[in-house]
């Protein structure tokens, strides 16, 4: 198959993680220290744990990238790269703060004078990079993203800080003094996920998810039929730590490592080329678009391929890989009409894999337990019964801006429906993409405010493995025909495959 063969763009904040990564692996996995103490307690019958302490657990840094619009084309590349950049300073910073416990329990301004203040720094730098790259090349930067260079650093349990504000100019070191020495990390030495992550699927209650990001375009009037692609679970093993929407040309651009199923030559440096030339997991040949999600893994100690590689175990996330053991990807249709096709090499996010920081606002998350599907969860594992499997459900976006196949924030040119399934603000009805995973999973045990062999997905670093970070990407490169089929049978009403 084809390769990309330029230059790949490897961030220098990447090469020092690698570094201090390289002194800190042990049995497999980065050696995190612990981030807070925890207070057990019972909760509806169901254990759970509470932080106790208010050390900082995690760094919160306003999203640059959510924020930046109208970047010309020419500059995209450029732009992408700095991003990448940055993301690769926090998880420096956050390594830093995983690190120093011993040092900030001496200083109670340890973390804002050594670790806070310098990671500002940097991203102002980059901030103005970035400003005078979309100048050069004829856009107008947004003046006021120097207001987004400041991080702060939060405990683990408060989610949704203040670091949208543009904040954390104080380091958020409440607390930051102690030296507290719960055992949160469940032995296995990385910072989550902890007890307080999963939640028993009995205790949640019927059809209480907010979904208002995940609204089905599909019901009883408009185009009702449905295209079922089957591209398998990743038999051929493809795992990376790219991210060819977000970061492309940047290796190891996503900090965490992805499942794909479709498309066989998906990494950050796959022109649209590649991927037309690619082979493809689908049965249906035409379909050779790439799907891909973060993986699941079992922290259960075993070493994995990547257990001491960027990506993998040097930045927290380690165990064993779980793939799902039925992968459902389906398109459905519209409430209100007939959709349209969507534009070859179109690229979709949905979900936010930094919303324990970013706040919820872009989070698409569904987790639930087969045979309790009428109960769905954005912020917890669920604990399922023997014999029941773990599911993970999203629907993607399904209005499309008629013009573009990607934007600056990789999210403008496509939008959710509205409560009554229509498209705003001229935006088209394309086919939605849902995507169901199935997993075989043994129930964790939790006991005493402690999870023994938790599963997590695979985030970035300062995420600490929260389920409400869990994420979806989709690259269409459907032949035109397929396409067309696609749009044919859910307009005719006709479940296809």
């Amino acid at each position: 198959m084809g390769r990309n063969t330029r230059k790949r763009r490897t961030p220098l904040a990447t090469k020092i993680v690698a570094g201090a990564a390289a002194l800190a692996v042990g049995g497999g996995g980065l050696v995190w220290a612990n981030f807070y103490a925890s207070a057990h307690e019972d909760h509806g019958g169901h254990n759970r744990t509470r932080s106790a302490g208010a050390q900082v657990a995690t760094i919160d840094c306003p999203d640059v990238g959510q924020k930046i619009r109208d970047v010309p084309d020419r500059a995209r590349g450029e732009v992408d790269g700095e991003l990448a950049t940055m993301d690769s300073q926090i998880t420096n910073a956050y390594q830093r703060l995983a690190t120093t416990r011993r040092a900030q329990a001496g200083d109670s301004q340890f973390v804002q004078n050594t670790i806070l203040g310098p990671l500002k720094d940097r991203r102002k730098a980059i901030i103005d990079r970035i400003q005078l790259e979309i100048n050069r090349a004829g856009g107008k930067a947004d003046d006021n993203l120097d207001e987004l260079a400041g991080c702060q650093g939060r405990p683990a349990d408060q989610q949704n800080g203040g670091g949208q504000n543009g904040g954390g100019q104080d380091g958020g070191q409440d607390g930051g003094g102690q030296d507290q020495e719960g055992d949160d990390d469940n032995g296995n030495g990385v910072a989550g996920p902890v007890a307080d992550d999963f939640v028993d699927i009995n205790d949640v209650q019927p059809n209480s998810r907010d979904s208002r990001n995940g609204l089905a375009a599909d019901g009883d009037g408009g185009s009702t039929g449905s295209f079922t692609t089957d591209c398998g679970v990743n038999e051929n093993n493809l795992f990376n730590s790219d991210n060819l929407i977000a970061a492309p040309g940047v290796d190891n651009g996503a900090h965490h490592t992805h499942d794909y199923v479709g498309n066989q030559d998906n990494d950050a440096f796959s022109s649209d080329e590649d991927l037309a030339n690619a082979d493809t997991s689908c049965q249906n040949q035409g379909d050779k678009s790439t799907y891909y999600w973060p993986v699941l893994r079992l922290q259960d100690g075993t070493q994995e391929f990547d257990a001491n590689d960027q990506g993998g175990g040097a930045e927290g996330n380690i165990g064993k890989i779980l793939k799902p053991a039925e992968a459902q990807i389906r398109f459905v249709g519209s409430r209100q009409g007939d959709v349209v096709a969507m534009p070859k090499f179109l690229r979709v996010i949905t979900g936010d894999a930094k919303s324990f920081t970013n706040g919820d606002a872009n989070a698409n998350t569904s987790w639930s337990c087969s045979g309790f599907e009428d109960r769905q969860v954005t912020d917890k594992y669920p604990l399922c019964p023997d014999g029941s499997q773990v599911l993970r459900t999203v629907n993607f976006q399904s209005c499309w801006d008629g013009q573009n196949i990607d934007s600056a924030n990789h999210r403008d040119h496509m939008a959710f429906v509205q409560e009554d399934g229509s498209c705003a603000n001229g935006f088209q009805a394309v086919p939605q993409l849902q995507i169901r995973l199935a997993y075989d999973i043994p129930a964790p045990t939790v006991e005493n405010g402690q999870v023994q062999n938790p599963y997590a997905v695979d985030s970035f670093p300062e995420q600490l493995h929260k389920p409400i970070t869990d994420h979806n990407d989709f690259i269409n490169v459907m032949d035109e025909d397929l396409m067309n089929e696609v749009v044919d049978c859910i307009n005719r009403g006709e479940d296809c495959q």
